[in-house]
């Protein structure tokens, strides 16, 4: 990526934190005393979430090299840009507005506009897709951990929510074997206001999104291997994640359970998903946090000080991920 657009996005980045640090309904005080009461599970959670990012960048560098095969790009550099491009989707309303952009220009010097843009679309659609495969699993535990305290009401909004969850597998499944650059350009060209300059596009680049859109289905037809390696490993760090919910709970009591760790993290991943249009999804994850202990008796403080804590350690991630936009490059 030229140096140029860089710093542009190294700018956005900043000013982004900026806003974000001074959006935050927190206080000096707060921040010093969820630290404090922490102790040194904080740099251990930051760790923690190194490993996690490092399960991430395997998904995605699962998909640019076809499993193993035909290796361009150093494990280090995706490694690099899956943090940073997480940190930009975290500091900008909606999501996958920042992130994503840089990721396909960082990629392109070593395999080309179309597998980067490809890979950065098939890795975004599996991120996605392991949400509801972790979704589903989550009820399947609190089924098995709750089977005594589900009555007919619950039994109906179980049933709802594995019905959307099922949609969304379909449609995600339906992607992957017919491709969907093209569909959503068709789409928007039906759009007011923004359709001229998306067959403008359509007519310059249609030759490109083809070329995408057969990259996404080859994955799905011929790569099985790769499809379910990076599905997998998307899975395994939404439960590795978990871990941070566990160690928060741990610092108040040694009963914390693993299993009610996922299920905090399920409740809040959805709650916080469907206020998507927040940046970080201020004060949606918090909401989350403390409804999900609420509803399995966890006591109402253990969600504030989980929510304070994590909210922290993302800033402090974010933070990370920008700063490393400007190492590493030549």
């Amino acid at each position: 990526m030229k140096s140029k657009f860089r710093n542009i996005f190294f700018i956005v980045g900043v000013v982004a934190i900026v806003i974000m640090l001074f959006g935050m309904d927190m206080t000096y005080e707060d921040v010093v005393s969820c630290l404090r009461k922490a102790g040194i599970w904080f740099p251990v959670l930051l760790l923690l979430w190194m490993f996690i990012y490092a399960i991430n960048a395997g998904a995605w560098y699962a998909i640019i090299c076809n499993g193993l095969n035909g290796v361009k790009v150093p494990f280090m550099k995706v490694f690099k840009y899956t943090i940073t491009g997480f940190a930009l989707n975290s500091t900008t309303p909606v999501g996958l507005m920042g992130g994503e952009p840089y990721r396909i220009m960082e990629l392109k010097p070593y395999v080309g506009i179309e597998k980067a843009s490809s890979s950065v679309i098939l890795y975004v659609m599996m991120h996605i897709f392991s949400h509801f495969c972790f979704w589903l699993f989550s009820l399947l535990i609190y089924i098995l951990s709750y089977y005594n305290q589900i009555n007919r009401t619950y039994v109906i909004i179980m049933s709802i929510f594995v019905v959307a969850c099922m949609i969304g597998i379909y449609f995600f499944i339906k992607g992957y074997r017919s491709g969907m650059v093209m569909k959503l350009m068709r789409f928007l060209q039906r759009m007011p206001f923004i359709k001229n300059k998306i067959t403008k596009l359509i007519e310059k680049k249609e030759e490109t999104f083809v070329q995408i859109d057969n990259q996404i289905k080859d994955l799905y037809r011929n790569n099985k291997y790769t499809f379910f390696t990076s599905l997998s490993l998307e899975f395994i760090s939404r439960v590795v994640s978990c871990l941070e919910v566990y160690i928060i709970l741990l610092i108040f009591s040694t009963d914390a359970s693993f299993f009610d760790s996922i299920l905090i993290l399920a409740f809040t991943s959805l709650f916080a998903n469907l206020m998507f249009f927040s940046p970080m999804q201020l004060g949606a994850r918090e909401g989350g946090f403390v409804m999900s202990v609420a509803l399995l008796s966890i006591p109402y403080s253990y969600g504030v000080f989980m929510a304070l804590l994590i909210r922290i350690r993302e800033v402090v991630c974010v933070i990370i991920g920008i700063a490393l936009m400007k190492i590493g490059n030549k």
